[in-house]
């Protein structure tokens, strides 16, 4: 293959790349999925375990900008592939809005089980922070949610 054909091929491929990688970015409708995934996996394996695989970075619950954190009923962070947010306790943590988002979520998932709250917060993937929705359930004394950036 010559220089100029290589070049052209590689260039090709990365035009191509690009719409693919965008169709990447997970939708709240994988977030819930993933939830579910997540309860499954606790039901399935206690608590301990599934805390510590929720927390893995390199685990089975982190999927590009994909990923599970768990937080207890007074809003402390029990798990989150970002090792430095476990054990915060996420009521006071603000988004880039100065929204108190946890706040939200544990009200409504003591309140109704489960559903869905925006924020804004930092994407894995970018490194940017753009705005989020995130699904959650209560599953004893655990709230198991996921998110999905919209931007």
């Amino acid at each position: 293959m010559t220089t100029r054909r290589f070049v052209v091929w590689l260039t090709l491929l990365c035009f191509l790349t690009v719409p693919v990688l965008a169709l990447a970015q997970a939708k709240p409708e994988d977030a819930q999925a993933w939830v579910k995934k997540g309860i499954d996996f606790y039901r399935a394996n206690g608590k301990d375990k599934a805390l510590a695989a929720f927390s893995d970075p390199k685990g089975e619950f982190v999927k590009g900008d994909l990923y599970i954190y768990v937080l207890d009923l007074n809003g402390k962070m029990l798990a989150h592939p970002k090792a430095d947010l476990v054990g915060k306790d996420f009521m006071v943590v603000k988004d880039a809005d100065g929204k108190t988002f946890a706040v939200d979520i544990v009200k409504t998932a003591q309140e109704k089980g489960s559903g869905w709250v925006d924020y804004k917060w930092e994407n894995p993937a970018t490194k940017t922070v753009d705005p989020k929705t995130v699904y959650f359930e209560k599953v004893d004394d655990l709230i198991i949610c996921s998110g999905a950036y919209k931007k």
